[in-house]
């Protein structure tokens, strides 16, 4: 084979050799650890006793938290949209010469540590802060009602925090849309509502899925969100794969719920891309 048919394989290899290292072989390593015997622990150390019994014990324990993950998830990922599009239509197809100073706000929050991020919500949604204060003083919440510690705080953590991951990607695909498409549709006697569910939906599909995929897979596993907006009553897997790692460690089960969380994860990603053109989103 000759040295330039060669090429394109050796400048493959860095990148091959680092998915290899760093993705490949800790997903491995997470498998074993999945099957070992749940009756081991670090100071005993752990037997390899293909123990495909840690699934369905795992499933058994903690559904109601992989129930509550998807929930949220999804939950989010509807005020997402109905929040995202109708912005990134503005930024692409009505901001003008805002357009890249709304592209700026939209990416600005990211530059903050998430970790911040969601404290300032926490802040934002106290008991004694302005904004509880404002809804009982207008009785749209009760005297003792609150919005921390609710799964309602812990939705809009998770749409706040994951909200460009949707907007971005439908910006992408709204800004190529050719105007003179919409005002063909004018001429040939459309509505406003018509145009856009004949012509800018359709062309925004490839941004809207892969929107809608990079933000309910992180939504998904997040942890953050529940442990400082939430309470115990709101804690979603991810929550329960940190503590079996880092608290009880229960490392078999750890594993076990990690790789039940990224089957059902991709189980979800390939059902919703057989209903759209993967050509395009890839």
């Amino acid at each position: 084979m000759s040295r330039r048919r060669l090429l394109p394989y050796l400048l493959l290899l860095p990148g091959v050799a680092w998915l290899a290292v760093f993705f490949v072989g800790p997903l491995l390593q997470l498998a074993a650890t999945s099957l070992y015997d749940p009756a081991g622990s670090l100071a005993t150390g752990y037997a390899m006793t293909w123990a495909f019994g840690n699934y369905p014990d795992a499933v058994q324990a903690y559904w109601p938290q992989l129930a509550r993950s998807f929930g949220y998830a999804g939950a989010a990922l509807v005020v997402a949209l109905l929040l995202g599009y109708p912005l990134a239509y503005a930024i692409a197809l009505k901001a003008g010469r805002w357009k890249n100073l709304l592209l700026v706000c939209v990416v600005a929050p990211m530059f903050t540590s998430f970790l911040v991020r969601t404290l300032a919500w926490k802040t934002i949604l106290s008991d004694h802060g302005a904004l509880v204060g404002l809804l009982r003083a207008t009785h749209l919440l009760d005297a003792d009602g609150r919005l921390l510690a609710t799964p309602f705080a812990v939705v809009l953590g998770l749409t706040y925090n994951f909200l460009p991951f949707l907007v971005l990607p439908l910006y992408a695909s709204l800004e190529r849309l050719d105007v003179r498409l919409l005002e063909a549709a004018g001429d040939l006697y459309a509505g406003p509502a018509q145009a856009f569910r004949r012509v800018v939906l359709p062309l925004s599909m490839p941004g809207l899925v892969a929107g809608t995929l990079l933000f309910f897979i992180p939504a998904s596993g997040d942890y953050i969100n529940a442990e400082l907006l939430g309470t115990p009553n709101e804690y979603m897997v991810g929550n329960v794969i940190d503590s079996a790692f880092l608290v009880r460690l229960d490392y078999p089960q750890g594993a076990a719920l990690s790789f039940l969380l990224m089957a059902a994860v991709l189980a979800m990603v390939f059902a919703y891309l057989r209903r759209g053109d993967r050509a395009e989103v890839i």
